[in-house]
């Protein structure tokens, strides 16, 4: 059996260094045959071969194990950048602590930054920081050997020799891996290195061949202190060559180190021609172009649009500028554009999250927003804070003013904009399991010291801690979105407060709720632990609002009647139709609130949820509807009255409808409408089934065993139902009955919200009854009509004769014109 070389250290993931599997895969031993005794080998066993074994060191082959390093631990390029800044930016915290103790450290260059720059036609980018440096022991030591970390050998002599506490000192360098990133993108690479341990500068130098060089550098000391990278970049890496590119590596990875990151960039400033001689080579500001006046005239000249281009300088031609057939090319009046370098600062976002909260402004908080963002938006809420436990960390997190205008068209593609942070280095941005997905809408971000990162920094393992982490994230959430929706009771609306849309200002949670208020109800239905914190977050329209204002569940017990046991909901397609709906008559004439459920996800939600405050949710579209204030010896005796007096009517009724009722009743909770049909208990409502069948994959067969169990409901009271007992008693036989008994169950489908199956039918039906009502004897059609044959009219012919034009009438015409 052969091992490849990552293969063996998985092994040693999983076992101990005193656990060993002794059969092969090519040994077949019967199961029964060999207990767990015969294949592992006890603690006695392994003692006696201590005496007679042989211990060996293992080997390995340099040049695999640096294209494991290179190529396997990291699965994107850009990670270079991010490897070698957190690089440099330990190196500046060394020298930094060192300097508390030692003056002197920081003589050679005071300035603690990092530098990048780039050569196109060298291909080379250069990355400089005046850090702690590194001796020639030192260069050979920690680029020469793989996995050898400088900042993990630092710290340990931290606590040995000093009795300052490490915990201030933020670095990252744990693996001593990351330097090696720099292959992925170059073949060969220079380090050269000034400490203040060592008289001279040094330089280092490899192509990840499995060796390397070191020696003297014979440019002196040109760094006073630190280090300087040079990276010769491969073929296919041409894309760093750009200083767009490596500020937005910059920003994206390292945006907020400690210390100033300086760019070096390529900056076009339009001068007179006369002005061009002060940037001349040399000077701070360079002239890219290197353009020698003396052979200006040698350069081909032509005229581009709306500029004149002389090599490749461009001029504008026209008024104010040069032109062709007018001015020479070297008129010092004329305006060139020359290109210069500056340095830049490409990380001039701070870390507000590490400073106590008191101390940032309300301003602050929004800039930072908009630096975090980058896409326009704005956001007046947030929450900062910083956790304490099993895991410690700190942070901010935003909640968007507005809604992406995608937010629920990929709902579960998308992921929440968090960047995880360990001390201000960006780790990852792509979580899966981090934050639930109905919180994918908020922004932030998470800095800790203590993560289980993974070698390449690039993800979390999977532990208990980022599921602790996980949980205190959801919990800060929830609690600002519960300050939010406490502040909205001390807010007053004022006709004259409009925001930027012209519109009066609505209170803080409303105004999250209108927007993100879906992913609040997914969060029920997803979030078994967090439910009862978020049923909190719910707002409704109600009976009592209209589609004026909100109300929470905890507001509506506020103001329920004292006889009052139950919180009534109905749902339905829109405000108007269910506030006019037949189920909401009783409640009205008593003034019950009563819920509207109009978004399409408000069922399924309020299906997790079966009480609050120990008042449960009752559905007013479902049989068992109770309202709390009826003299129960009085119901029960009118409702045994009323079923004897309809029983004719509520069994003719059964035998018509057929399958398509479950039974027929007697109800008590209608008061204007003749008939309605409600649902069982625990089925799917009239609303629910609506919902289904508009599901783009929706399988009408699939689905029938979850369509509603229907129970018609007639109201005694009402003429229509007393007429048609009337016509049962007198003969149930007669058509006029049934069709009766049909229109009134068609009715009560539509009113209930339940769509009419059997269209011919009632079709046929609704005829029928147009016909009787009409006083139509029979539906035979009438003969076709015969259309009448036209006499000739020879006076019209004459006529026609008489008021013809004829072209000889106007001859002679143009000689009397």
């Amino acid at each position: 059996m052969k091992f490849t070389p990552l293969a063996l250290l998985s092994i040693f993931g999983v076992l101990s260094s005193k656990q060993f599997i002794t059969h092969a895969e090519d040994v077949s031993v019967p199961a029964t045959s060999v207990s767990h005794s015969d294949v592992v080998m006890t603690e006695d066993q392994l003692a006696s071969m201590e005496g007679t074994s042989e211990k060996f060191e293992f080997q390995a082959e340099v040049n695999r194990l640096m294209d494991i390093v290179i190529n396997s631990l990291y699965k994107n390029k850009e990670i270079f950048l991010r490897e070698l800044i957190s690089n440099a930016s330990d190196a500046l915290d060394k020298i930094r602590f060192k300097s508390i103790e030692d003056k002197d450290a920081l003589a050679g260059e005071k300035n603690l930054e990092v530098r990048i720059s780039f050569d196109r036609e060298s291909r080379t980018v250069t990355i400089a920081d005046t850090g702690v440096g590194m001796t020639k022991t030192e260069l050979i030591e920690n680029l020469g050997t793989v996995a050898k970390s400088g900042t993990t050998n630092f710290m340990e002599q931290l606590g040995g020799e000093s009795s300052t506490s490490g915990d201030d000192l933020s670095m990252i360098g744990q693996f001593g891996v990351g330097f090696y990133s720099i292959y992925l993108v170059s073949d060969r690479v220079t380090v050269a290195s000034k400490s203040n341990d060592d008289p001279d500068q040094h330089v280092w130098t490899s192509m990840a061949d499995g060796s390397f060089v070191v020696g003297k550098d014979p440019r002196g000391n040109t760094l006073g202190r630190g280090t300087e990278i040079t990276m010769y970049l491969k073929d296919d890496a041409s894309e760093f060559l750009d200083d767009y590119k490596l500020e937005s590596m910059v920003k994206k990875y390292s945006e907020f180190i400690t210390f100033p990151i300086y760019l070096r960039k390529t900056v076009a400033e339009t001068v007179l021609a006369e002005e061009e001689e002060e940037y001349e080579d040399g000077d701070e500001e360079d002239d890219l172009d290197d353009l020698d006046e003396g052979e200006e005239d040698d350069e081909e000249e032509e005229v581009v649009g709306d500029k004149y281009k002389v090599g490749d300088v461009e001029v504008p031609v026209g008024e104010g500028g040069y032109d062709p057939d007018e001015d020479s090319p070297h008129d010092p009046s004329i305006k060139k554009e020359v290109f210069k370098f500056e340095w830049v600062r490409a990380n001039d976002n701070v870390a507000i999250w590490s400073r106590e909260k008191e101390e940032v402004t309300d301003d602050e908080y929004k800039e930072f927003y908009t630096n975090l963002s980058k896409d326009g938006t704005t956001s007046e809420n947030w929450i900062h804070f910083k956790a304490e436990g099993e895991v410690e960390f700190k942070g901010i997190m935003y909640i968007p003013d507005e809604a992406p205008h995608d937010m629920w068209d990929r709902y579960y593609d998308k992921e929440a904009k968090i960047r995880l942070y360990v001390r201000k280095v960006l780790i990852s941005d792509e979580f899966d399991d981090l934050v639930p997905q109905y919180l994918n809408f908020i922004r932030g971000v998470i800095d800790s010291d203590d993560l289980p990162l993974n070698v390449n920094r690039e993800s979390l393992q999977q532990s208990k801690i980022l599921k602790v982490m996980g949980k205190k994230i959801v919990r800060k959430a929830l609690e600002m979105l519960r300050k939010m929706a406490t502040q909205d009771k001390d807010f007053e609306e004022d006709e004259e407060d409009k925001d930027e849309k012209g519109e009066v200002k609505k209170a803080p949670y409303i105004r999250f709720w209108e927007q993100f208020g879906k992913s609040m109800k997914l969060g029920v239905i997803e979030d078994s632990s967090n439910r009862s914190k978020l049923i909190k977050l719910l707002r409704y329209r109600t009976s009592t609002t209209g589609e004026d204002s909100w109300r929470s569940l905890e507001d509506y017990v506020a103001d329920m009647k004292e006889w009052q046991q139950h919180i009534y909901y109905i749902a339905g397609a829109d405000i108007e139709t269910v506030s006019k709906s037949a189920f909401c008559e009783k409640l009205h004439k008593k003034g019950l609130e009563i819920l509207y459920l109009v978004d399409p996800i408000d069922e399924y939600a309020m299906q997790q949820i079966t009480e609050f405050d120990g008042k449960r949710l009752m559905s007013v579209t479902k049989e068992g509807l109770k309202f709390g204030d009826e003299d129960e010896d009085l119901v029960a005796g009118r409702e045994k009255a009323y079923n004897k007096k309809f029983q004719p009517l509520t069994r003719f009724l059964k035998q018509t409808y057929d399958k398509n009722v479950n039974k027929v009743v007697v109800s008590q909770r209608v008061e204007d409408s003749p008939v309605v049909i409600v649902t069982g208990q625990w089925g799917n409502s009239a609303n629910m089934e609506r919902i289904m069948r508009a599901q783009a994959f929706s399988d009408s067969n699939k689905n029938s065993y979850l369509n509603a169990q229907k129970t018609m409901e007639i109201n005694p009271r009402h003429p229509l139902i007393t007429k048609l007992l009337e016509m049962v008693l007198e003969d149930e036989r007669s058509q006029a009955a049934k069709d009766a008994a049909m229109m009134l169950y068609d009715t009560a489908s539509l009113i209930s919200g339940f769509q009419i199956e059997e269209i011919e039918d009632f079709n046929t039906r609704m005829l029928r009854v147009l016909k009787d009502n009409m006083g139509v004897e029979s539906f035979d059609l009438e003969e076709e009509i015969e259309p009448e044959e036209e006499e000739e009219d020879e006076e019209d012919d004459e006529d026609e004769e008489e008021n013809a034009f004829d072209i000889d009438d106007l001859e002679g015409v143009g000689s009397e014109l």
